[in-house]
């Protein structure tokens, strides 16, 4: 007798179903790393301005109102546009073009805010890039739940 060899056609429907089923959830977890790795261009543009502005508020006691006074020449990056200083408030764009769709033009803003012990900089994290797509450390604390009574 003649033994057939290879895959019926179920089980060929069955592994196409299966890769199928695997792409459609893939792709979108992807495309969210991707985007978030675009941000966090963004963040990490921004630590030249911060240095800039801590140096400026260490020296002069005041917050540098432009790049010029505080000595700092910007950032951009392919997925960045530009990073400025005004008034001490850092703000990262991301690039109109080389971006995501989901983050293009948007912003990260970094404002310094100064603690009361020893007079240093702490920086507060917002912007328009949506949360989800943000580094934990420029998250929104989460509210606790209020209690029981």
């Amino acid at each position: 007798m003649n033994a057939q060899k290879g895959f019926t056609l179920i089980e060929l429907m069955i592994v196409v179903a299966i890769v199928g089923i695997l792409a459609a959830v893939a792709l979108p977890a992807y495309q969210d790393y991707t985007i978030r790795a675009q941000v966090t261009e963004l963040m990490s543009l921004t630590d030249g301005a911060k240095v800039a502005v801590t140096e400026y508020y260490q020296t002069k006691g005041a917050l540098p109102p432009s790049n010029d006074d505080a000595g700092y020449g910007g950032a951009s990056g392919k997925y960045t546009t530009s990073v400025n200083i005004a008034t001490g408030v850092i703000t990262a764009t991301a690039d109109a073009t080389n971006s995501n769709p989901k983050v293009q033009g948007k912003t990260i803003t970094l404002t310094p805010v100064t603690t009361g012990t020893n007079n240093t900089l702490v920086w507060s994290c917002a912007g328009t890039v949506d949360v989800k797509y943000r580094p934990s450390s420029c998250r929104p604390a989460a509210t606790p739940a209020p209690a029981a009574g």
